[in-house]
C-alpha cells in the first residue's frame, strides 16, 4: 500500500533506521574492535532522530490509533517494543553491547519497523479519514521538527480541507 503523505516523515525515518540495521548486518561478524564504532553510531542515531521519532509516535500516532479498538493490542505491543529498544540504545550508549547484543538490536529494530509500517500505518490509512490524517500530519510535523534527519511536509500544501 502506498504510504499516506502525512505518515511519510515517520516512514523516511524508518528507512534511515533500517539502513543502519542493514549496514550493521553486512558488517557481521562484528569484532570486538568494531563494537565501539557501531555503538557510537547507534547512540548518535538515537540522539539525533530515533528518540524524537519514538516520542512523536507515543504522543501523536499511538493515541490516534487507540481510537480504534482493533489497534489497541498492536499499540500496546509497539509501546513494549519502544521500551525494549530504549534499553538496547542505552546499552549502546554505555558501550555494553556484545556482538550478540548487536545482532539482537538489529533484529528487534527491524521487526518493530515492519510492525509499524505493515500493521499500524496501513490500518490507520484504512481507518482514518483524509482530514484526520492531515491533522495527524500537522501534529507529527510539530513533534519531529527538532530531529536532525526529519522530513516535514509543506503545511500549506497539505492542510486539511474545511
Amino acid at each position: 500500500m502506498r504510504r499516506d503523505e502525512n505518515l511519510i516523515p515517520l516512514s523516511r525515518q524508518h528507512q534511515h533506521a533500517l539502513a543502519l540495521c542493514v549496514r550493521i548486518d553486512r558488517a557481521q561478524p562484528i569484532t570486538a574492535a568494531q563494537l565501539e564504532t557501531w555503538q557510537a553510531e547507534i547512540e548518535t542515531k538515537f540522539g539525533e532522530e530515533i528518540r524524537i521519532h519514538f516520542s512523536a509516535e507515543e504522543r501523536v500516532v499511538f493515541p490516534a490509533a487507540r481510537q480504534f479498538a482493533e489497534l489497541i493490542p498492536l499499540v500496546d505491543e509497539l509501546i513494549a517494543d519502544h521500551t525494549e529498544l530504549r534499553g538496547l540504545f542505552a546499552q549502546a550508549e554505555a558501550r555494553r553491547m556484545t556482538a550478540d547484543d548487536m545482532d539482537a538490536f538489529i533484529r528487534s529494530l527491524s521487526a518493530h519497523i515492519r510492525k509499524e509500517e505493515r500493521g499500524l500505518f496501513e490500518r490507520l490509512q484504512e481507518l482514518m479519514t483524509a482530514d484526520e490524517l492531515a491533522i495527524l500530519g500537522e501534529q507529527l510535523n510539530e513533534e519531529l521538527k527538532d530531529a536532525t534527519q526529519s522530513c516535514s511536509l509543506d503545511p500549506a500544501r497539505h492542510a486539511a480541507k474545511p
